[in-house]
């Protein structure tokens, strides 16, 4: 009986490779250009879309440093085009290491102030925020750090 139940001869393993198509391989340089060639396009294309967006400038208003000497208080603030708005912001970055461009600040408002920034005997941060101000971010700890808000 075969395949489809009618009678007639077996159908041999030797036959079905002779009626299967053959699969196309490919080299492996082939491979490797038909993987690569997308990637670094793709890569190059981010790359340059990166150097479009608008580079921020950080101005440093005061840095102090911690009593223990681990940070650097820094107070700043950010400008990354026409469209930005007065502010000022705070970090925290490791002793004498420049700002980074990317900090976080854990203290933000819509205001140039300088803060009244100062380290406190018991190692901890105060602030002054000034009134009015459209405060967009508070914190109270920074790494490991307390930070009082007057």
């Amino acid at each position: 009986m075969c395949y489809l139940g009618t009678p007639g001869g077996q159908v041999t393993n030797k036959e079905l490779i002779h009626t299967m198509p053959q699969a196309n391989r490919f080299s492996l340089p082939a491979l490797l250009a038909l993987t690569t060639l997308p990637a670094l396009v793709v890569g190059a294309g981010l790359w340059f879309l990166g150097d479009l967006a608008p580079q921020c400038q950080i101005n440093e208003t005061s840095r102090l440093p911690a009593p223990n000497d681990t940070f650097d208080l820094v107070v700043f603030s950010r400008n990354c085009g026409g469209t930005t708005p007065a502010n000022a912001q705070a970090a925290l970055v490791p002793m004498g290491e420049t700002m980074p461009e990317d900090a976080a600040s854990f203290v933000s408002v819509g205001q140039a102030t300088d803060f009244a920034a100062a380290w406190t005997a018991d190692g901890e941060i105060a602030l002054s925020l000034p009134p009015g101000a459209k405060i967009y971010r508070n914190d109270d700890h920074v790494a490991g750090v307390t930070v009082r808000y007057r």
